[in-house]
């Protein structure tokens, strides 16, 4: 009689799913342990990150930063494979750190900021961010603005006591605001000379929204009142600087995949449904069940089982999974869905409670014909590296040609100092707005706003006067404008293989809720055990949303299933 291996199906080619199967493969003793495969839906493999080459530069649609160097594994695999140097030029991003030498901070008009209105407010917003992540400082350290943080923070503490009085981030950064405007003297809010139609209070409120702007792209929560202040103390970051990777995060994911066989990875293989026996009633023998309880149905109509499933897909298709239930049970069909039977309560409404949001990239290829002169703000060739400081949608004093969607963000900049490739990031609902423009509106949108903030910029703008709303900006002939050749966007909001970036704990959930999202199914281990397994970044409690914490849940489902099968030494 011939042993049937124990078959392990991983679904998903991306960062946890591939990091599963290295370590599943790699482990010693467990070649000849295992049957593995790994199913993946879409045309290639690396999931959400994704590295592409335009105008000649290596760049990232999706995963872009190794957040903090120290102890990170995945600077460690990029060191290991000398990912770090490339003579190809890549998405450095050498202009991203906000220092006063590489940034230039402009107000809407073309009116660049000094420090003395600028710094203020940007040390405010930083604090209370590091009061919301539990980063207190040293008691030598604390000043105003961390006093007025802690503040802040009190209130948020007795908000939080009361369930029936749920805190957001947005809502206590915005605490934090009105608290530094409290302190100040009356005389300190008026008119700023030589800034056009912009107070000081308007100029600091807009300066705030710019930095609330950025950190919606970090956190991929479209609105910074719906991500919980409670779970964000519980966020980690490793140590050190925030690095790009020379040769492309794809380099990392080609490294975890090297190692398996031909054929182990199965390309366009989508998943449609997973069926699973949740009660007793089949024999286990060894571990592993006498028949494989687990079958997965593909969308070519094929069908494979398995003894144990990891699945590695986004929280975006989990809530299209649960959302795709609830109406088929409206319809009286409960067979539809992509878990049958469908996925227990418990763990449905974690994942319906989590936050998935959507954020994009956009890239745009300065015209060859755009030419400039010697900027004045950043003392160098080339566009700067430029933080947008807007009137809000609704002001009346907004630039009119200026489109929504950019003034929901917060920068443009070259991928690297004096590319010709610029870079804006976009979240919520601008970035899937940004999905379905065409290229002209999105061209068009951009060179209104850049005439608008650097006026200077402009191919032989140097007589004509700042769009501040006082002077008729539209004469400037659109031989003047700045000029893009090319453009490339992401489309994570609208991919049917993702439905979005990346998760965040919202308001009404926990990091309580991420943790329930990691148990595998079914609950009841006097069944067949470990038949569902989950993994990917919204099932790390402290490092969801990165490929770090994508890469941790890989491993520890891989090594769940080591454990389980008594590979004592193995899995650690």
């Amino acid at each position: 009689m011939v042993v049937k291996k124990p078959r392990i199906v991983i679904i998903g080619a991306g960062m946890a799913g591939l990091t599963a199967a290295n370590k599943l493969y790699t482990a010693t003793g467990s070649k000849d342990l295992f049957e593995l495969c790994v199913v993946e839906g879409g045309t290639r493999i690396g999931g959400r990150i994704n590295t592409s080459e335009f105008g000649g530069d290596r760049i990232e649609m999706g995963a872009t930063w190794i957040h903090g160097i120290g102890g990170s594994p995945i600077h460690k695999i990029a060191q290991e494979t000398n990912s770090l140097h490339s003579h190809q030029p890549w998405e450095c991003m050498d202009g991203n750190t906000i220092t006063d030498d590489s940034t230039t901070t402009i107000a809407e008009g073309g009116f660049p900021l000094p420090p003395s209105i600028l710094h203020p407010i940007t040390k405010l917003f930083n604090a209370l961010m590091d009061y919301s992540q539990a980063k207190l400082p040293e008691k030598g350290q604390l000043d105003t603005f961390h006093n007025l943080a802690a503040k802040a923070a009190s209130t948020a503490a007795a908000s939080n006591n009361n369930k029936n009085n749920l805190v957001s981030v947005g809502s206590f950064l915005r605490q934090g605001l009105d608290a530094y405007w409290l302190s100040r003297k009356e005389e300190e809010h008026g008119e700023v000379k030589g800034y056009g139609n912009w107070s000081r209070k308007l100029l600091e409120e807009a300066i705030f929204a710019m930095h609330e702007n950025t950190q919606r792209t970090y956190t991929s929560a479209g609105d910074l009142l719906s991500l919980d202040y409670g779970a964000e103390s519980e966020y980690r970051m490793f140590p050190g600087e925030e690095i790009t990777i020379a040769k492309g995060y794809l380099s990392i994911i080609e490294h975890l995949a090297s190692v398996l066989p031909p054929g182990l990875v199965q390309l366009g293989r989508k998943v449609t449904k997973i069926e699973w026996q949740p009660v007793k009633g089949t024999t286990v023998e060894n571990g592993c069940c006498s028949s494989r309880p687990v079958k997965l149905h593909f969308c070519d109509g094929s069908v494979m089982s398995a003894d144990h499933v990891i699945v590695t897909v986004s929280l975006g298709v989990l809530k299209a999974a649960i959302r795709d239930h609830d109406d088929d049970d409206d319809d009286d069909h409960n067979d539809s869905g992509m878990f049958c039977p469908p996925l227990p309560p418990y763990k449905a409404e974690a994942i319906s409670r989590l936050g998935f949001g959507v954020v994009n990239k956009l890239f745009m290829q300065l015209s060859p014909t755009t030419t400039h002169n010697h900027d004045e703000h950043t003392n160098q060739e080339g566009f700067p590296f430029l933080q947008m400081v807007f009137h809000s949608p609704q002001s009346e004093l907004r630039h009119k040609k200026i489109p929504w969607w950019m003034r929901r963000t917060a920068t443009l900049f070259p991928i690297y100092n004096n590319s010709s490739v610029l870079l804006s990031w976009f979240a919520g609902e601008e970035a899937l707005a940004l999905e379905s423009l065409k290229d002209e509106e999105i061209t068009s949108g951009v060179s209104s706003t850049v005439a608008c903030f650097l006026p200077q910029w402009q191919k032989g703008s140097g007589s004509n006067k700042l769009c501040n709303g006082n002077v008729n900006s539209e004469e400037r002939s659109h031989k003047n404008e700045v000029k893009f050749s090319k453009v490339l966007k992401s489309k994570w909001g609208t991919d049917p293989l993702f439905l979005g970036s990346y998760s965040y704990v919202a308001v009404g959930s926990s990091g309580d809720d991420l943790d329930t999202l990691a148990e595998p199914l079914p609950k009841d281990t006097a069944s067949c055990p470990l038949q569902i397994l989950f993994a990917g970044e919204a099932t790390h409690r402290t490092h969801y949303s990165t490929t770090h914490g994508a890469y941790f849940s890989g491993l520890r489902e891989a090594n769940r299933l080591l454990q389980h099968y008594h590979c004592v030494g193995i899995y650690n």
